[in-house]
């Protein structure tokens, strides 16, 4: 009976006779005081201190992470896609409570904001678990934002709905139509090059990025909203609506809706994505000329999966590719930017284009199967959508975008973007190696006009893995020697351990594995002048020196590792006695054909030394 003003329900939270073993709303996870009782006590205690009444505390609880930050224009819309997504999630019954986690921010994180994915995935998981959250929306954009936020949601096991920022809008320069960040690095080499002055790469730099949001070209931040509807974890257009639109505001509003329905049927992750589900993400991902660094996220997303870890291999990716054409023509592949992917349909046009190739029973967030979604929501294709999002009749590049070279060295596997080469002759190349040591000795001989080089040779850059740098830079895109772009050389085959960023181009081998620094790396080996052969439709990379050379160079790095006198000279002993984050990364992540996870995060756990 409910007495002075207060519910029932109220009254049997203070029923001591009555056990508390609610696993949803407020009294889930309760802190562990000795007495449940006066854990749920305490809680309403201070949840009211907000201003919250007993009507709010019975309702489902979704949380929103919010990731807003000064310092991550990616986020920029954070604060209204807050409000638009509580908006939602209280028009559906719902209890919206936002809290922080980590921002990580792909320009302003030193050394890289990858070497900080995996913190943000610690803190998310962490943070979904602590808290009285039925289900969560994460809002993330920037490059390994939604990867992470995916990573500790899976791993947490609550529903999870990834709300993404969205593209930013194109600027304008003479004229033309630029953007970040593919405009960014070809504008830089034609600077390098001495192609512009000063002035102009200064105006450039105006307009770039006009508004907030994610870079508006296929890299990293539009590959992973697209891979996220390919898993089918978001609405269809939240892959692509500008930040600054109305559109992505709606989208957010959706969002809150469908994390109510998520939690009252329990969609978690491990219960609705399956292998369909993700090859139908690596389906999307060579369809749209996807970022290399989508393979390493996707393969971390996936080894946090307790019944998919080691099922989905770099071998299914490169099968996968086989068999699908590149056909969205967007920026570094092809010529244009998210704000046309969007304006051609979108997602919901891709998805329909591709279907022939997707497993259409896979499940999606909201309840229905892909092939369910599809047909409640039928696509037209019209001329200016089939020019942005091409018919599988005639693609912008006939199979394989992305590509999984095996070889001597990388026996684990190295990744390249096919479909951004440059120079298509390079895609069959052999040619004598330019070994550059680190980043440092890059930076100090790359522009050397004494460098010995010509534009048959291969640029290697080496100590740029998980462990070397450490958290894989995005390095990978190599310069061009400055004395062979003044000559008007725009591409050469380079080799590196390490990432590139998804906004650029190249004929870029990238996440040699194992990486450089470790013991039998073959990469870490490689000499100035070393014969180097590539052969993309082989899916072959090798040192071509002979074994007995190979054998002899290894067991040298070995001896002298064991035999420095300094352990500051050797980064594998250095490694064991760093402090703080970075010895934990340092020790514990993994290589790149793995994911670049921690080891103690995957679903397995870590291998325990006996």
């Amino acid at each position: 009976m409910a007495t002075n003003g207060t519910s029932s329900a109220n009254n049997e939270d203070y029923d001591l006779d009555t056990p508390i073993a609610a696993t949803t709303g407020i009294k889930q996870g309760l802190a562990s005081y000795g007495d449940a009782h006066f854990s749920l006590f305490l809680r309403k205690v201070f949840i009211k201190a907000l201003g919250y009444g007993e009507d709010a505390l019975l309702r489902p609880i979704i949380g929103i992470i919010n990731t807003y930050s000064g310092f991550n224009p990616c986020h920029g819309n954070t604060p209204q896609l807050i409000e638009a997504a509580k908006r939602g999630v209280q028009l559906s019954g719902g209890l919206a409570i936002d809290f922080p986690t980590i921002s990580v921010a792909e320009s302003f994180s030193s050394p890289t904001s990858m070497f900080l994915r995996n913190l943000m995935s610690m803190d998310t998981e962490e943070m979904i678990r602590a808290q009285p959250v039925d289900a969560c929306i994460m809002i993330g954009g920037c490059d390994k934002t939604v990867p992470a936020q995916i990573m500790g949601g899976i791993s947490a096991n609550k529903p999870i709905l990834p709300l993404i920022t969205g593209p930013m809008m194109p600027g304008s320069h003479q004229g033309k139509r630029i953007g970040a960040c593919t405009d960014c690095r070809n504008n830089w080499a034609a600077f390098r090059a001495g192609k512009m002055d000063v002035e102009e790469i200064s105006a450039i730099n105006e307009e770039l990025a006009p508004t907030i949001g994610t870079c508006g070209v296929m890299g990293t931040a539009s590959t992973m909203a697209c891979v996220a509807a390919g898993l089918g974890l978001i609405p269809l257009k939240g892959a692509s609506a500008p930040a600054v639109s109305a559109a992505r505001m709606r989208v957010a509003e959706e969002t809150g809706k469908n994390a109510v329905a998520a939690a009252l049927h329990k969609r978690t992750p491990q219960s609705i994505l399956s292998r369909e589900s993700f090859i139908n993400a690596l389906i999307v991902l060579q369809a749209i000329g996807g970022s290399t660094n989508g393979i390493v996220h996707i393969m971390a997303i996936i080894n946090r999966h307790p019944e998919l870890q080691g099922k989905i291999t770099l071998n299914d990716i490169d099968e996968i590719g086989k068999k699908t054409p590149l056909v969205v023509d967007l920026k570094p592949s092809g010529d244009n930017y998210m704000t046309d992917f969007h304006n051609a349909g979108g997602m919901l046009a891709l998805l329909h284009t591709l279907r022939p190739l997707l497993h259409l029973s896979a499940m999606t967030i909201s309840g229905q199967t892909l092939g369910e979604l599809l047909d409640a929501n039928s696509f037209k294709s019209f001329p200016y959508s089939s020019e942005i999002i091409r018919p599988l009749s005639n693609p912008l590049y006939a199979r394989s975008s992305l590509v999984v070279l095996r070889g001597n060295l990388c026996p684990d596997g190295a990744i390249m973007k096919a479909s951004a080469s440059k120079d298509r002759s390079l895609l069959k190349h052999t040619g004598p190696a330019v070994v550059f040591a680190n980043t440092a000795d890059l930076a100090k001989r790359i522009d050397d006009p004494d460098l010995d080089v010509t534009a048959a040779s291969v640029l290697v850059l080496q100590s740029i893995g998980p462990i070397g740098n450490p958290g894989m830079p995005e390095a990978g895109l190599i310069p061009i020697p400055r004395k062979l772009s003044s000559e008007g050389v725009a591409d050469m085959l380079r080799i590196s351990d390490g990432r590139m960023s998804g906004t650029a181009g190249g004929t870029i081998v990238l996440h040699v594995s194992p990486e450089s620094v470790l013991t039998g790396s073959v990469f870490g080996i490689v000499r100035d002048g070393d014969m180097i052969s590539c052969d993309v439709e082989s899916r072959m990379l090798s040192l071509d020196v002979n074994e007995e050379e190979i054998k002899k160079r290894l067991e040298e790095k070995e001896q002298a590792r064991k035999g420095t006198s300094n352990a500051k000279e050797d980064v594998l002993i250095a490694r064991r006695g760093r402090r703080g984050y970075r010895g934990l990364y340092e020790r514990r992540v993994n290589q790149a054909h793995e994911g670049a996870d921690f080891d103690f995060l995957t679903a397995s756990g870590p291998i325990v030394e006996e």
